[in-house]
């Protein structure tokens, strides 16, 4: 993917980190494939990415550039649902390696900045692969309240984008005005 980037484009100046799973597998009876999935996914993925539009920047000397973790609430607090709880470590990882990385660019001397966008409850397909043996509780997880959009979700990375070049958004976390935790 990178490869092709750079032959299309010179490079990554932006990278964003968007990708997120979440199996139902509880930490008491989940299945190991299903937790390796989840890791592999959330945190592995997310980390080459990082590593790769890293390199990009530094072999074009993009001193400017920024590395946005698309992450979630369950990163910063979880959820009394026990298949929630494996997921909700993969995304503390998240909130964990977004500001290791803060760290390791400034000790690295660049003004390449590193931001963590945590939501809430977004309306996309997330609950239907969460629950996919039970389409109903999925769709009621999208009624019960107004949530976020995909939207809300752009411009929350437009915002971190149209940020001064000396100001450093650290985490933003968001959830819709109704929901609970």
């Amino acid at each position: 993917m990178f490869s092709a980037i750079k032959t299309l484009h010179q490079g990554v100046d932006v990278c964003i980190n968007n990708a997120g799973l979440a199996r139902p597998e509880p930490l008491l009876s989940g299945k190991t494939e299903g937790w390796r999935t989840m890791l592999d996914v959330n945190v592995m993925a997310m980390s080459i990415c990082t590593r790769e539009a890293y390199q990009s920047m530094k072999e074009r000397n993009i001193d400017d550039g920024h590395i946005i973790n698309i992450n979630s609430m369950n990163g910063h607090s979880v959820a009394p649902q026990s298949v929630v709880h494996f997921y909700s470590a993969t995304k503390y990882a998240v909130t964990a390696l977004t500001e290791g990385l803060r760290q390791e660019l400034r000790e690295a001397k660049t003004h390449i900045r590193a931001t963590c966008i945590s939501p809430g409850l977004v309306e996309t397909g997330f609950a239907f692969k969460l629950h996919d043996s039970d389409p109903e509780r999925a769709a009621a997880t999208y009624e019960s309240i107004r949530c976020l959009k995909a939207e809300d979700m752009a411009n929350a990375v437009l915002y971190v984008l149209s940020a001064p070049p000396h100001v450093q958004i650290g985490d933003i976390q968001m959830r819709p005005t109704e929901q609970l935790s």
